[in-house]
């Protein structure tokens, strides 16, 4: 089929100039680096979250592996990335796994937002050794 339109357009006895040829791969060009950039955009702010999650991993908190190993984390050793997840009950029996920081698919841990501290504005009122200077 792209052959059949390739022919039918050389043969047309009215040719295009070949500027509108480039225009069209121009636009085609931009549109392809806008969307790699949006694609990069929000590649990394996935793997922000991410990391910003396994960071917020700490002892207490529940966790499910990619393997489907389901736990409580009990150690937490930043120093290898990894930590120990206790499985099992009382009744069958505890079990203790050491896993990496990777391996995690899920968790109950809550990421802490850190909170941009307001600029505090100085004026006249807050700052009455400013207001002496001025006097002098």
């Amino acid at each position: 089929m792209l052959f059949q339109l390739l022919s039918a357009v050389e043969s047309s006895p009215k040719a295009e100039s070949p500027w509108k040829s480039y225009i069209l791969l121009g636009v085609l060009f931009l549109v392809m680096i806008a969307f790699m950039i949006f694609n990069r955009r929000s590649q990394k702010k996935r793997q922000e979250e991410t990391k910003n999650m396994l960071d917020a991993i700490q002892p207490g908190n529940k966790v499910k592996t990619i393997g489907g190993i389901c736990g409580i984390v009990v150690e937490v050793c930043p120093d290898d990335n990894t930590f120990v997840l206790e499985t099992g009950t009382e009744k069958s029996g505890k079990s203790y796994i050491k896993f990496d920081k990777q391996a995690v698919y899920q968790t109950d841990a809550t990421v802490k937002k850190e909170e941009k501290p307001a600029v505090k504005e100085e004026t006249a009122e807050e700052n009455p050794q400013e207001e002496k200077k001025d006097e002098e």
